[in-house]
């Protein structure tokens, strides 16, 4: 069954962000990982958390396993280490959970 995460960022340096994803979309997607929605958001209107939020999307997988396989991958943590930390001040987590086709 696939699995789903909803994350929140605060992206501070869009070029940075963008080579992030560039490096890291091969290893996400060798991993079955896809991003199903991605949006640039200009307001949020209500939050449990006060963190703020300007880029908000959907990763999906096939399964929590592979999920959690592609997070630990070396290649994406060297990834991540080189642009998304210098790039992103604030995640906020909204879900994970699995996926029910119609």
């Amino acid at each position: 069954m696939a699995f789903e995460r909803i994350v929140g960022l605060f992206v501070t340096d869009k070029t940075e962000y963008q080579n992030y994803r560039k490096g890291m979309l091969p290893i996400l997607e060798r991993y079955g990982g896809q991003f199903t929605f991605d949006f640039e958001v200009s307001a949020v209107l209500k939050s449990p958390s006060n963190l703020p939020v300007n880029r908000l999307f959907t990763l999906q997988f096939p399964n929590e396993s592979l999920m959690n396989d592609f997070f630990a991958d070396e290649a994406y943590q060297s990834v991540r280490e080189q642009y998304f930390e210098h790039s992103v001040s604030d995640i906020t987590p909204i879900s994970m959970h699995k996926v029910i086709e119609p």
